[in-house]
């Protein structure tokens, strides 16, 4: 077993595995230590995602969890690279996602074309997924609800400290109708308190980012694609990313300037008798 800084995924795997010992067996914690014969505080390190298992220590977790050789053989392959500080998985992972917002003190967001997953409306998510023609039909209510449920984070007593950069671009977008957009510009209307619209005079910013800290674990930066969702926890990207919200932070509308420039969106769309939304460029 190795010390190593965690990583949101291997942080996602540990509690993989501590939901594995809860479900299949009648161990907690200290009890499975004993019947490892492992000292006690290596499944807590093990299952918080702290330090590295070892193939034997995971082969022996897994089989006194009843488990098959199967089983950990595809265990130990999506291990073995869950303490990289650069990964990526596929674009519909939901736990490492949900399990990192959980765990943030603070959440720093930054998007060009659409709105964070954390500040869209149902109908905007779903449409999202619909227009993509990517995830299954079948799929998508499960997906929309899984972003909603992400969002219980800012209802918390305790959430994060948020704020979301958004692109004017993401505004302009023609997308579903506009009853759907009107309700996600209320939504982001109402939210402007965590919330700083980038006019669309400003073109010098390429992707979108998101920069998760924590109160004990190292930030990470996050990014997705139709493709892929890429995670960095080396110290140049967090650094790098930290210099572009300090940008973001000099050209961005403040609070009050974002509240009046959505208000000149949900009134375009009301002054529109066909529905359609005026003409925003």
């Amino acid at each position: 077993m190795t010390a190593i800084t965690s990583t949101p995924y291997s942080r996602d795997l540990g509690d993989e595995l501590r939901r594995l010992r809860e479900t299949s067996t009648s161990f907690h914690g200290r009890a499975m230590a004993v019947q490892l014969g492992w000292d006690p505080s290596k499944v807590s390190d093990i299952e918080l995602g702290k330090v590295r298992a070892t193939e034997v220590d995971l082969v022996q977790y897994i089989a006194t969890c009843g488990k098959d050789i199967n089983f950990a053989n595809e265990f130990r392959g999506r291990y073995y690279n869950a303490f990289d500080l650069f990964f990526a998985q596929v674009p519909d992972n939901v736990r490492t996602i949900a399990m990192t917002e959980a765990m943030a003190t603070k959440i720093s967001s930054f998007d060009i074309l659409t709105i964070h997953g954390l500040m869209q409306a149902e109908g905007y998510a779903r449409q999202l997924f619909v227009d993509s023609h990517i995830e299954a039909p079948d799929d998508i209510e499960a997906l929309v609800q899984a972003r909603m449920d992400r969002q219980t984070i800012l209802r918390r007593p305790n959430r994060p400290e948020c704020v979301f950069y958004l692109h004017e671009l993401a505004l302009r977008m023609p997308f579903g109708d506009a009853r759907l957009r009107e309700d996600q510009y209320l939504r982001l209307l109402f939210n402007t308190h965590i919330l700083r619209i980038v006019p669309a005079n400003i073109c010098a910013f390429r992707s979108p980012a998101t920069l998760y800290e924590f109160g004990k674990a190292a930030p990470v930066v996050y990014s997705d694609s139709d493709t892929a969702q890429v995670w960095a926890q080396d110290n140049v990207a967090v650094a790098r990313t930290r210099r572009l919200f300090q940008r973001l932070d000099a050209v961005a509308l403040d609070a009050e300037q974002s509240k009046r420039k959505l208000a000149e969106y949900v009134s375009g769309l009301r002054e529109d008798p066909h529905g359609g939304g005026t003409d925003l460029a």
